[in-house]
């Protein structure tokens, strides 16, 4: 990667302003999110811009049905929008909408320049016409089987199946979406963008941009059937921007979208002291990338760049496009508990959990990613929780308690200190070609190594050694280095969970060359949780929800019965590994053992009735199963802050739950 300070524009796919956004969105919002966070910890000035797309047809007619103006609509939407960007750590420079002042100016200009250019032409057209609406038809109000294929069920101006696009009247068997009733064909005079006049230009920045070979080759077919001519007019009722000198014609919504790229940026630079020409502008050396999904391909490398051409603009840099998602290997349905939206998620999970695992499945391809929510849990809890939080909580108690939270001048194994710096550039190249998967990848071999070390070194032995104090101090220093190493190349990913541990070593935000600064002699925080476990109840609870907001039929009442528990409550029982410290006799108590418990990164006094099965003396050094999410227990001895697992009727006849060979303390038992 060069050193210089890059320029960089990105954009996302505008969400339509006529409803929530769900998991299959944010696929796209949280690819590019990470693309662009990577980006600004490289130094980079990289702006982040986006919008609500906020006319059409459908907007005007849920406002109504709402009984509210399209306007109050459109603003209502776009704060629940950015609400749940927010919680998502989705982080725009700027977020915007269609219907502001800038997009109308900016789509108004490139139209001008488009006539002045002679690539605007008038045609009359025969149009779908709902007569009990008393409207024309957009091209998605009009559904019927492809002309080409013949798949059923298909919008009017594109199949989901084939690909190919077409007109609604060249539908096979049309009806209205609104009314259910074979639309009429009527005549109107449409304005229409001359796209085969830019072929030649098209292929030649096909020629120099770096596409996907999978966008490359849908482009080919596409030069192959022949670039037609766009309708970019609609006839009145309909909610957008008036055309210029023309009364009662309106901008096809998808004109003024891609627009609204340009008209956020514009928005930006108005508050700002970043210049629009300089970005913008065909001599501009900015970069400029749009991040979008497969369904919207021919739009934004097709008509986009054209528009831009015929406008004097500079042509994107780059167009990523991605696949969509599916859930439990099938398309998402609300009926099945997997059409989730943002807000629901939010109800029942962590939002960096999402992040994370769309990272692990995402690359550069345009293929479909799933989403198993039995993967989602497994893979979470084994690589966030198991593997990297883990790794700061088993050696930061050590730090702690022992050196008064002052890290050693020395770390243990410089060897493996190097290796972990060295991976920093395969890593960055990994994240620039938005390979994150094979990036996460690499990240939790990493954690791996860290974590083969502590094994390896046990500081909780050592920490026994009356002498072994320089030792214990080097070993907890060095799992805590290799932390933050980790972190710095998982922020991109988690921020949020990045931002808690950048507070825990006293430090400013990480950078991507924040890996070669020395932590010797750092005082740094006491540590806090980072994190939680995936329950599974919580993901079935949040596709119970899912199902009952598409009008499910709910049980009422209880499925409880006395006595008997149910498997998400058992789900929440969270066991440990722990290493019995110390144990005692308990004054007073006939059954009671009193044992002081290592969990790894803290250390629990727990009240045991073994007393008759098992001598104090023959418990330390031992390892046991905690229960460590139970509720502290105040008793007549003390508090017990957790229960250690054991078998048995009663008496001399019990025997503790052993974990199995090679665990060790603070180890979660699955």
């Amino acid at each position: 990667m060069n050193s210089e300070q890059r320029n960089i524009l990105v954009t996302s796919a505008l969400p339509y302003a006529n409803g929530p956004i769900h998991i299959g969105h944010l696929v796209e919002y949280i690819q590019c999110d990470i693309w662009v966070r990577f980006q600004k910890m490289c130094g980079n000035q990289c702006i982040f811009v986006c919008a609500d797309d906020a006319h059409g047809t459908p907007i005007m007619l849920k406002a109504e049905q709402e009984g509210l103006r399209p306007e109050d609509l459109v603003s209502v939407v776009s704060e629940e929008h950015q609400r749940d960007f927010l919680k998502f750590g989705v982080c725009f420079d700027n977020y915007h909408s269609t219907h502001s002042e800038e997009n109308r100016q900016i789509s108004c200009e490139i139209y001008t320049k488009l006539v002045a250019g002679g690539y605007v032409s008038r045609k009359t057209i025969e149009q779908a016409y709902d007569s009990s609406k008393k409207m024309f038809l957009p091209d998605r109000f009009v559904k019927g089987s492809c002309p080409k294929c013949g798949e059923p069920d298909q919008y009017g101006d594109s199949c989901e199946n084939c690909g190919a696009t077409y007109s609604p009247t060249d539908l096979i068997d049309p009806i209205s979406a609104l009314s259910g009733e074979p639309p009429e064909v009527r005549t109107s005079e449409h304005i229409f963008f001359e796209l085969g006049q830019f072929e030649n230009v098209l292929k030649e920045w096909l020629k120099q941009t770096d596409l996907h070979p999978g966008v490359v080759k849908k482009l080919d077919d596409w030069f192959e059937s022949g670039l037609q001519n766009w309708d970019i007019s609609r006839d009145e009722p309909y909610f957008g921007f008036e055309i210029p000198g023309e009364k009662g014609k309106y901008f096809y919504v998808w004109l003024d979208a891609p627009v609204g790229y340009l008209a956020s940026f514009k928005n930006f630079c108005d508050r700002s002291d970043v210049d629009f020409n300089t970005f913008l502008n065909k001599e501009s050396d900015a970069e400029f990338y749009h991040f979008i999904g497969k369904d919207i391909m021919y739009f934004h490398t097709l008509f986009w760049p054209a528009m831009l051409e015929g406008a004097g603009y500079r042509l994107p840099t780059n167009v990523f496009v991605h696949g969509f998602l599916t859930v439990n290997g099938q398309k998402m349905s609300k009926s099945r508990g997997s059409f989730v939206k943002a807000s629901t998620y939010l109800s029942h999970l962590e939002p960096a959990y999402l992040r994370y695992y769309f990272a692990a499945k995402l690359g550069p391809a345009i293929e479909d990613i799933d989403l198993s929510w039995e993967d989602f849990e497994a893979r979470v809890n084994s690589d966030l929780v198991g593997k990297f939080v883990n790794i700061g909580s088993r050696c930061s108690s050590f730090i702690e308690k022992r050196f008064d939270g002052i890290l050693s001048n020395k770390v243990d194994s410089p060897e493996l200190l190097e290796t972990f710096k060295l991976a920093s550039e395969n890593i960055r190249d990994l994240y620039e070609s938005r390979e994150f998967a094979k990036a996460m990848r690499e990240i939790m071999l990493l954690a791996d190594l860290a974590n083969r070390y502590i094994n390896d070194e046990k500081p909780w032995v050592i920490a026994k050694d009356p002498n072994g104090d320089e030792r214990l101090h080097q070993v907890a220093t060095m799992g805590l280095v290799l932390f933050r190493i980790i972190a710095i190349y998982l922020k991109p990913v988690i921020p949020s969970i990045v931002s808690e541990i950048e507070k825990f070593f006293n430090e400013a935000p990480f950078c991507w060359n924040s890996t070669i600064l020395s932590l010797a002699n750092r005082r740094v925080n006491r540590f806090v949780p980072l994190i939680r476990r995936v329950e599974s109840g919580n993901i079935k609870a949040m596709v119970e929800e899912v199902k009952n907001e598409d009008d499910q039929p709910t049980l009422s009442g209880s499925n409880s019965v006395e006595g008997i528990v149910s498997i998400e409550d058992f789900s929440k029982v969270e066991l440990r590994v722990g290493l019995v410290e110390e144990a005692s006799h308990v004054d007073g108590a006939d059954k009671l053992l009193k044992l002081h418990v290592d969990l790894g990164d803290e250390k629990r006094q727990i009240f045991a009735g073994i007393k008759q099965a098992y001598s104090p003396e023959s418990l330390v050094g031992k390892l046991v199963v905690v229960v460590a999410n139970l509720a502290p227990r105040k008793m007549r001895f003390g508090v017990s802050e957790g229960m250690v697992l054991a078998a048995g009727s009663g008496g001399n006849d019990v025997f503790l739950v052993e974990p199995s060979e090679g665990a060790e303390p603070g180890m979660l038992i699955k």
